[in-house]
């Protein structure tokens, strides 16, 4: 009788711990103004842009640190704050910064949450022309891209759904040992809206590049060297949870037709 009474007190704390979490994450629904999309949002702009700066030297670190050649730095930069002044980035209250790291062996770029942006060596020597010179167009699409996952709020759409399920997972463990399968449930998801971010990001790019002046077409150029890093067994981190680059190809062809009319 104790043990029945003692699973019947755990059940309903179970209960209250996950009704809360359900609560909790419809009252940070919210509409996302670039986008379009609503979402599940618990950090302010200036929650994203402290974290984003704090994570930052880190992030640099575990890449070697900084390229250190300051031309190719500035080229970074140009074309970085060409798309932010002209373009819906410029009024999104976001401090954005380009970093071009020494990691000459990673395929990747990426975007923390309010602004701070990076590129690696291993990526940014592949955007080049036939020549060899460095194609200013593909390089405004890896860093358009990366500035569509700050305007998509991902980072911070992904640590409230981190939030979220380790709460519910709490509510699940207390109320009948159902935390693993929980767990497992969350990290899915999380997953799936991982790859709808990358098309998310890929079309606000495709927009970002076009207000800006570069030609979009050359975002294609960028799914092709992912391709081919894949198929030299050398899987991208830029490409890893991503749908796959043909998908995203013929994406970015029907968002470029979308926004050219």
């Amino acid at each position: 009788m104790r043990n029945r009474a003692s699973f019947k007190i755990r059940l309903f704390i179970g209960l209250i711990i996950v009704a809360f979490a359900y609560l909790k994450k419809c009252s940070q629904q919210e509409e996302n103004p670039y986008t379009g999309k609503t979402q599940s949002i618990s950090l302010s702009p200036e929650q994203e842009i402290a974290i984003g700066l704090q994570q930052a030297p880190s992030m640099a670190q575990q890449h070697g640190g900084l390229y250190p050649n300051n031309r190719y730095q500035e080229i970074v930069d140009q074309i970085g704050q060409q798309l932010v002044s002209n373009t819906i980035a410029r009024k999104s209250g976001y401090k954005y910064d380009f970093h071009l790291l020494k990691d000459q062996r990673t395929i990747n770029a990426f975007a923390l949450p309010g602004g701070q942006i990076f590129i690696t060596y291993a990526l940014f020597s592949k955007l080049t022309n036939k020549n060899g010179n460095l194609n200013e167009h593909m390089l405004a699409g890896v860093l358009g891209h990366e500035i569509g996952h700050v305007l998509g709020k991902h980072s911070n759409e992904r640590i409230t759904e981190a939030n979220f399920w380790k709460l519910l997972t709490m509510g699940a463990s207390v109320g009948a040992d159902l935390g693993e399968l929980a767990n497992s449930i969350g990290q899915n998801t999380l997953l799936k809206n991982g790859r709808g971010d990358e098309l998310e990001s890929d079309e606000l790019g495709v927009k970002l590049m076009i207000d800006a002046g570069y030609d979009p077409r050359y975002l294609i150029n960028v799914m092709e060297i992912l391709k081919v890093a894949a198929s030299h067994n050398r899987v991208p981190e830029f490409q890893s949870t991503h749908p796959d680059p043909e998908n995203r190809i013929e994406k970015i062809k029907t968002t470029i037709k979308k926004y050219s009319k």
